[in-house]
């Protein structure tokens, strides 16, 4: 019986030895590309590194200066405002276009490419779309006052205390489709019998879709939070593409902050630990998406 277990073990070694073989160039890039440089850049933002790395360790100044900078605190604080908002609107709008969608509506296909439409635009032609469409000499103001409104103000990108939902605004109108593409493919792995016993039974459609279907499709949900939660920590070329961070500082983000301190400030002890507390941001997003996926199915 032994000599069969071990028997059974080189074959299964030399199972899918072809797959095995082909995933090695992607675990070496894993391992030394994207592990080795996070390594490496924690490791550094320890030092009083300038234009090129150098081992002059300084402890935690790097940090110090970083929280006591007001461009970084103002960055902080734009991406809590924008990501609990970007979270909140792109679930809701993506869902309930996602439910009207799956009511078998006519041209359901011609909707669906008009609403996932933006996402196939780069971040940077979405910020210079939306730069133009807000902007008061000859954007949305200039239109409505024309029709009569003279008092008409809508400037968000030149308002310093409006600017960050500027940017949300052309955030959700190039993300929102994908959202809705997630949480139809959900809808439609729902079983059928499931709303015909509900319409039986006489059980509103609004109450059906929160207490049945919505807790039915949690791993969607799951999903679709990190996807939009790994982009909301990156976000930098919306930012770039309509204020390039201003008025001032008012629309700052933690990775403009980033790459104007190390490629323009140069300055890469402070670029280094301004991304490292970006990925600490990454791993407290992670590791419990991590642990809901995972662990829950371990534990089943």
């Amino acid at each position: 019986m032994t000599g069969q277990v071990r028997a059974g073990r080189p074959n299964q070694l030399l199972r899918n030895l072809n797959a095995k073989i082909a995933s090695i160039p992607m675990i070496l890039t894993a391992v030394v590309v994207f592990l080795g440089g996070t390594l490496w850049t924690v490791f550094y933002s320890f030092t009083n590194s300038k234009l090129l790395p150098r081992l002059s360790f300084v402890g935690l100044d790097q940090y110090e200066r970083l929280w006591a900078a007001p461009r970084w605190l103002m960055a902080i604080q734009n991406l809590a405002v924008y990501g609990i908002l970007s979270l909140i609107f792109s679930l809701v709008i993506g869902f309930l276009l996602a439910a009207l969608m799956d009511q078998k509506i006519r041209f359901e296909n011609a909707f669906r490419t008009i609403f996932l439409y933006p996402f196939a635009l780069s971040f940077i032609v979405t910020g210079l779309v939306w730069q133009w469409i807000l902007n008061p000499e000859f954007g949305v103001q200039s239109i409505v006052r024309s029709l009569g409104w003279d008092s008409f103000a809508f400037d968000p990108l030149y308002n310093p205390d409006i600017v960050i939902y500027g940017i949300l605004i052309a955030a959700l109108w190039q993300g929102t489709g994908l959202v809705m593409c997630l949480m139809l493919a959900g809808l439609r792995g729902i079983d059928e019998d499931i709303w015909k016993a509900s319409r039986v039974d006489g059980i509103p459609m609004w109450r059906t879709y929160i207490f049945i279907i919505i807790p039915m499709m949690r791993p969607v949900f799951i999903t679709t939070l990190v996807i939009i939660a790994s982009g909301i920590v990156r976000v930098y070329d919306l930012v770039v593409a309509q204020t390039s961070g201003g008025p001032g500082i008012a629309s700052e983000v933690p990775a403009k902050y980033v790459y104007d301190y190390m490629f323009q400030a140069q300055n890469l002890g402070q670029g280094f630990a301004a991304s490292t507390m970006m990925l600490l941001t990454v791993a407290i997003i992670v590791v419990p998406w991590a642990y809901l996926e995972f662990g829950g199915k371990k534990r089943g």
